[in-house]
């Protein structure tokens, strides 16, 4: 049964999408249907088709009472608007369903699990988020929520956890049958840890252990967490709040942290071998993957930073877009990303260049573009010696541009909007520390409209930005100061 509060969003979002035009939108990345976007949720591929579903308050480009956005693909590229799937409209989520994700059950329903948010008076006068865990179940379009939920609460936390900071659950189906879940929680110490939870049927959950502590190593609270095997390894993939830079590994604020290790089945406790980012540019958070039907795993994350929000006048029709899906993998240890193949039968139009050696600024003719797929590959132009800076400028015109700087002798690349036609003083600018030896690197840069990702030798590093520059603004250029030989090959995305 459809509630009121969901029918009116369903109308509000159908008729609000009208105003939005095509141009408008990213190509093919899934931005927000109206209004506003942030984490992805829910990410799964059920009966033929992938889902996703999103944070979402259709009401107003500024975050709100949080709903639950819908869209399908076949491909990861594009994308379908379904209606809402979920709206605060129960007693246990009334001020909002928050994030979640989603698994097909055996009996062909889809199963939606997700945090449910009360604000409630405490005993100290204070209002606070009193956070639970719920299901509903539903059919690929409409879903309903369970008569047992909440399904998770205050007495299903370890001692000394807090109910204010309980969230963001994702479930995943186990061989023999059964499933399991990690949350978001934050501990006595203040800082996040991830638990694990199990279930026999999706629907009954017992706690098992505490998988993952912070103890105040990365930020503060934890959120968003993700678990799965890869490549012989597990990894645990989260959004850590309060970060302090560490080198040019994290960054101030709002992070990611991926941790790859081994796990132990019996107690339920993941040993950590190495840390790193996620995503080293400026706009990428909440990350979530999903198994494709060929057993990819493949990653999709909100394409936006908490701090960076006033870059868009709330004035505009939408706020919010997905990063490109990407595919995951082990490598030497460390995590690595590209864009997911199916992009790659997008390209059309190719146009390369081989062994352009120059020492100045310059064009191309055939390379620029707003939706393209880029590919760089540079080196030293002088046998004795290394340049010493090399950088592409992008959606540039006259007055805008966007770049991406590397200086060879510190190894470091750059990713610069401040002239990308933003009016707020915020974080313009990020760093990343990056392999390279004697100058040589390799990019490959997918742009789409309004935003730039960035994949480093091979995707064993991605930055990734938005940027939103007037999309006339298409011109790409090039720069050395001393000798760079560079080869480029840039398709149009179709």
């Amino acid at each position: 049964m459809t509630s009121q509060t969901l029918r009116e969003a369903r109308r509000y979002e159908e008729a609000s999408e009208k105003m939005i035009r095509k141009e408008e939108r990213p190509e093919f990345h899934l931005s927000t249907r109206t209004g506003w976007m942030n984490d992805p949720n829910g990410f799964s591929f059920y009966n033929g088709k992938y889902h996703l579903f999103y944070q979402y308050n259709p009401y107003e480009s500024k975050w709100g009472p949080m709903h639950w956005g819908h869209a399908v693909s076949q491909d990861l590229l594009h994308w379908e608007y379904l209606p809402a799937a979920m709206a605060p409209d129960e007693a246990y989520d009334r001020d909002g369903c928050f994030s979640g994700s989603a698994v097909a059950l055996p009996d062909g329903r889809h199963l939606l699990m997700y945090t449910g948010v009360v604000r409630q008076r405490q005993d100290d006068g204070e209002y606070r988020d009193i956070q639970t865990q719920c299901v509903a179940v539903g059919d690929g379009m409409d879903y309903e929520k369970y008569e047992a939920n909440p399904v998770l609460d205050k007495t299903d936390l370890p001692e000394g956890s807090s109910v204010h900071d309980f969230r963001d659950p994702k479930i995943w189906s186990n061989g023999d049958g059964t499933y399991s879940c990690v949350v978001a929680n934050r501990a006595a110490d203040g800082t996040g840890q991830i638990l694990l939870f199990t279930s026999p049927d999706g629907f009954d959950w017992k706690f098992k252990s505490v998988l993952d502590a912070n103890r105040g190593r990365f930020g503060l609270m934890w959120e968003c967490p993700d678990f799965f095997l890869l490549d012989g390894k597990w990894v645990l993939l989260t959004s850590p709040q309060d970060m302090l830079p560490e080198g040019f590994e994290y960054h101030n604020g709002n992070g990611t942290l991926c941790l790859i290790g081994d796990y132990d089945g019996e107690t339920g406790t993941f040993a950590e071998h190495h840390n790193q980012a996620i995503d080293y540019g400026i706009d990428f958070y909440a990350s979530q993957t999903t198994l494709t039907p060929d057993g990819r795993r493949v990653m999709i994350g909100w394409m936006q930073n908490w701090d960076t929000c006033s870059l868009r006048s709330p004035e505009e029709k939408w706020l919010g877009q997905m990063s490109i899906p990407r595919e995951l993998s082990i490598r030497d240890g460390r995590l690595f990303q590209q864009p997911v193949r199916e992009l790659e039968s997008m390209r059309a139009n190719k146009v390369a260049y081989h062994d352009i050696t120059f020492s100045d600024v310059i064009t191309l003719d055939g390379i620029q573009g707003r939706t393209i797929d880029m590919e760089l590959s540079i080196r030293s132009g002088s046998p004795d010696s290394v340049y010493q800076k090399f950088a592409v400028r992008f959606a540039q015109n006259d007055q805008y541009q966007t770049a991406l700087s590397f200086r060879p002798h510190e190894s470091v690349l750059k990713v610069d909007r401040k002239f990308s036609g933003s009016r707020r003083a915020i974080i313009h600018q990020r760093r990343s520390l990056v392999n390279s030896k004697n100058g040589e690197l390799k990019l490959r840069m997918i742009l789409d409209r309004f935003s730039v990702e960035v994949f480093i030798n091979d995707g064993e590093q991605v930055m990734t930005a938005i940027m939103y520059t007037d999309p006339l603004a298409d011109g790409i250029s090039f720069f050395a100061d001393g000798k760079v030989t560079m080869d480029v090959v840039k398709y149009d995305l179709i």
